[in-house]
């Protein structure tokens, strides 16, 4: 082993990076995996990220310019979450298919929700 290093790798993920979400104090994080300019707005289930671990792939109508993309994805992952609008953000990712959502509400009331979602 090489000095100054520890025997476990900084790169490698831990569990809780490779689920599609983690629960937060407010609420939840998801990874989101968009699709824009799809034929219909709906949360289509997992999908697996090589090396990186799951996400939840979102299908929206609206193409990826100007933040409409991720406007429709938030309104529809308020929707299938039954919250507020206000109650979901992208805090990363804007400007990429791979996001960051963040969800305001109980986080297990909304890990349960998710798990009904991605079956």
């Amino acid at each position: 082993m090489r000095k100054g290093r520890s025997s476990s790798s900084p790169s490698k993920p831990t569990q809780d990076d490779m689920s599609a979400w983690r629960a937060l104090p407010t609420g939840v994080a998801l990874r989101v995996r968009a699709t824009p300019r799809s034929s219909t707005n709906a949360v289509r289930g997992l999908v697996d990220l090589p090396g990186e671990g799951t996400a939840v792939s979102v299908a929206t109508t609206a193409p990826p310019a100007d933040g409409a993309a991720n406007k429709n994805i938030t309104a529809i992952l308020a929707k299938a979450l039954g919250v507020p609008k206000s109650a979901v953000r992208v805090v990363a990712g804007a400007t990429g298919r791979l996001k960051r959502v963040e969800v305001d509400g109980d986080a297990a009331a909304l890990a349960a929700k998710l798990e009904d979602l991605c079956r």
